[in-house]
Parts: structure tokens; C-alpha cells; sequence
């Protein structure tokens, strides 16, 4: 491949408004080898007005029917992010916040954000597009909920605001979401229409649908994670724990390796045993030398140390003796 995929550990929410828990997880995120941990930044009173119901599947992992209430457990303060930002740059790990909160967003690149993060409900507000896009900066847009004509119009609308590097990113919101559900040649043909490159943000359970996209080409994965699937919340039963994330990382990493190149060539060792499994002529019995040789002085045997099968060794004649099985070289016939 031509670029390391990077890799974004979500934290999301899954910290529960709990900063030293969000603290814990970004130490997980960099000790699981991520390129980067990812939070969410958001004023529950500017995203949600009240009455607004839960999603399915947060009421469905939380038992809370009332969006606005469910949220504002989970949010943290700007200082927090400000601890967070630190913590980062401590552990040498990227640092990521979706500003779900469209004013926060300058304060967010203030603390070091080196891409913005687009959250895949944010897909069709066009002002937040054209300010996030101002910024210049890298862009990840999920594309959850979204029909193709969405995405399309939402990267032309962000390229006349400024924007040149986008990433699109494959997403399916529901958590977890069912594999069935990932459609990942959707995630091809959304970035090679765009001309822009391709990612997966994965809501699946396990790792596996997110190795599938790394074959396909995808060159950001993003997976929510959390340091105990057993905490209250509505992402913790769709995310990895940090011995999985870690997990996950390598696998990565392996699939990465194992996609090589277009060239098909063998290493030394698979050489070697060509040499070993390949045939050759060889003598099918003792030969003197002047024989010429016919269909039943010699037959084709490993190891493929003599003239290769392709040689035309009929009616050739022999320059020295041959003993039975030893193979026959070029310096054997004239």
C-alpha cells in the first residue's frame, strides 16, 4: 500500500461526561498503538432541543427516552478538552474532538487538531460545511444515513469552500450495527465518484468488517472503543475493549503487510523451494555418452536443477555420461 492506514481509537462518549475516565482512555487508546484517539464536543443545549427523542438505538442501550437529558450526562467542558489535548501530546497520540458544537471548533484546532472530524448527522448542515472547510485543514466526513447524491453534494459544496483533502468515510448508524448492514463497495465507489480517498468507520461488533475495508483500500478506520463493555451508555455494547483495540491494530497492520504489491514475484525462500518442488530433465536411466536421446531415456523429476521442462530435449544428443535420476544440463547435449 502506498500510505499506513490510520487508525482512530473513538472514545465518543464512552468516558460517560467522566474526565478521568476520558484521561484513562486516551492512555489506553496510545498503549493499543492507535494513530489517533477521537472524542466528541458538544453543548447539549445548542445540539438538541428539548422533547427530542432518543435514537433507537440509544434508547435501546440506555433505557433514556429523552435525547437532551441522555446527552448532557455524557458532554465535557472545554477545559476538559483542554486536559485532554495535553494528555495527548503527553502520550504521543493524536489528538481528535467531533465538533458537534459548530462554535467550537476554532477552539478545538486552538488545542492541536490537525483534521477536522465530521460527524455523519452533520453531513447535511451546510453552514457548519462551509465553515469546517474554511479552515483548511484535512477533513473526515462520515457518511451514515446518507443517500449518494448527500455525499456528492456535501464534498462539491466543501471543495468550493476551501477544502482539498477529504476523506469519506463508510458508516452505518446503528450500534452496534448488524455486517450485513456495512455495504463496503459503497465505501469504494463514494471516494473513486469523488475522486477523493476512502475510509470505515466501524459499528459492527469484532474487527473483521473493518479488514475487509483495509483490502478494499481503505486508508482511515475508525472504531469506538471503551475500557468496560459492561458500562452503562449507548456505545459501549458496539465497541472494542483496549485488549481488542490492541488487537485490532495489529490485525491491521498484518492485512496491510499481507496486500504487498501488484507485482507477483517470489522471496528467497519460496525460491528455494521452487528449486525443490519444480521439475527438471533427468536421466530415466544410465546413458552413455553419443546416445541420442529419445522418449523413454528421460523423464521429467524434481528438483528442477537441470534443463528446465520447456527445453526441447528430444533428439539431442548427449556430450557425457549420464547416470540414472541425475539431471541433465545444458553442458550434458550439443
Amino acid at each position: 500500500m502506498s500510505s499506513t492506514v490510520f487508525i482512530i481509537a473513538e472514545a465518543g462518549v464512552n468516558h460517560n461526561g467522566d474526565l478521568a475516565r476520558a484521561i484513562a482512555m486516551v492512555d489506553a487508546a496510545a498503549a493499543a498503538g492507535a494513530g489517533c484517539v477521537k472524542f466528541q464536543a458538544f453543548d447539549p443545549d445548542k445540539l438538541i432541543a428539548r422533547g427530542t427523542r432518543s435514537a433507537a438505538y440509544q434508547a435501546r442501550n440506555t433505557g433514556e427516552g429523552d435525547q437532551l437529558e441522555l446527552v448532557r450526562s455524557l458532554a465535557l467542558s472545554r477545559e476538559d478538552f483542554t486536559r485532554l489535548a495535553h494528555r495527548c501530546r503527553a502520550r504521543d497520540i493524536e489528538f481528535l474532538a467531533t465538533a458537534f458544537d459548530v462554535d467550537m471548533i476554532e477552539f478545538l484546532v486552538g488545542l492541536g487538531m490537525r483534521r477536522i472530524k465530521i460527524a455523519s448527522g452533520e453531513l447535511t448542515n451546510a453552514p457548519a460545511l462551509d465553515r469546517f472547510a474554511r479552515l483548511g485543514l484535512p477533513v473526515l466526513l462520515s457518511t451514515g444515513m446518507a443517500e449518494d447524491d448527500e455525499i456528492d453534494e456535501a464534498v462539491a459544496r466543501m471543495r468550493r469552500a476551501g477544502a482539498s483533502d477529504i476523506t469519506l468515510l463508510q458508516c452505518t448508524s446503528i450500534y452496534p450495527a448488524p455486517v450485513e448492514l456495512a455495504n463496503l463497495y459503497a465505501m469504494v465507489a463514494m471516494g473513486r465518484r469523488n475522486g477523493v480517498r476512502y475510509g470505515y468507520s466501524d459499528h459492527t461488533m469484532g474487527d473483521h468488517t473493518a479488514m475487509a475495508a483495509v483490502a478494499l483500500g481503505a486508508t482511515v478506520i475508525e472504531k469506538h472503543f471503551t475500557l468496560d463493555r459492561r458500562l452503562p451508555g449507548p456505545d459501549h455494547k458496539a465497541s472494542l475493549e483496549p485488549s481488542e483495540l490492541a488487537q485490532m491494530v495489529r490485525h491491521v497492520r498484518d492485512v496491510e503487510v499481507a496486500l504487498g504489491s501488484p507485482r507477483k514475484a517470489p522471496g528467497p525462500e519460496e525460491r528455494a523451494t521452487a528449486a525443490l518442488v519444480r521439475r527438471s530433465w533427468h536421466a530415466a536411466r544410465s546413458l552413455r555418452a553419443g546416445t541420442v536421446i529419445d522418449h523413454g531415456d528421460v523423464s521429467l523429476k524434481r528438483p528442477a536443477v537441470g534443463l528446465p521442462p520447456s527445453f526441447q530435449l528430444l533428439g539431442k544428443r548427449l556430450t557425457r555420461d549420464v547416470a540414472l535420476d541425475q539431471p541433465i544440463s545444458a553442458a550434458d547435449v550439443a
